[in-house]
């Protein structure tokens, strides 16, 4: 049965919500699963959504596949991680906010410019949290923290997009739980910048 045919408001903006905070985390990851969530029958679309079948296409899948791979690598190691999350400040806010208006209603020009626009904060605001928990976790020497983060933000978003996909009814609460990670994440960061910065003041005379 096609459940996805009959998805109500909550559960489209659930999905743009979710799709687009992940992407703050990991893009191409996000548009890989989703095109091959798509591809198999996973994730059927209602015809409004028809949009989004570019990203079963085997170029799309190919190049996303590649990026992610890169990305899967580039994130374990410290100083390259902090360079491609530099880069990616742009590029991943950018793909949030155009996931998220392939999925609401193209015939909704008002619905469309909030889900560009917040889709694009949300996946700044998620990429903002990651990048600055990872350049914290990145002065390590050790090399274990750095790869161990990394791997649980692959398992996560691949996990949590997964769930939205399956069960749209929990898109809401996953995109909750982002939203409240990322800010989160966000703070964390800061609270432990302003330690450092008063550690180095006082010992400098």
């Amino acid at each position: 049965m096609d459940t996805h045919s009959t998805l109500g408001i909550a559960e489209i903006l659930g999905l743009a919500a979710s799709a687009s905070l992940l992407a703050g985390w990991r893009l191409y990851l996000v548009v890989l699963a989703t095109g091959i969530a798509m591809r198999t029958g996973a994730m059927p679309l209602p015809e409004h959504l028809a949009s989004l079948q570019v990203l079963a296409s085997p170029w799309v899948m190919g190049v996303a596949a590649f990026a992610a791979l890169c990305e899967f690598l580039a994130d374990k190691l410290a100083l390259v991680d902090s360079l491609w999350d530099a880069v990616h400040t742009v590029i991943r806010p950018l793909g949030g906010a155009l996931l998220a208006l392939a999925i609401v209603d193209p015939t909704d020009g008002t619905t469309q410019a909030i889900a560009f626009l917040l889709g694009g904060g949300g996946a700044l605001l998620a990429h903002g949290g990651k990048a600055g928990v990872r350049a914290l976790v990145n002065t390590s020497p050790e090399p274990v923290s750095n790869v161990f983060v990394s791997t649980t933000e692959d398992i996560a978003t691949g996990g949590l997009l997964l769930l939205a996909y399956q069960y749209p009814l929990t898109a809401i609460g996953v995109a909750a739980v982002l939203l409240v990670s990322a800010v989160a994440l966000l703070l964390l960061a800061r609270s432990v910048l302003r330690k450092l910065f008063r550690r180095e003041e006082r010992g400098n005379p």
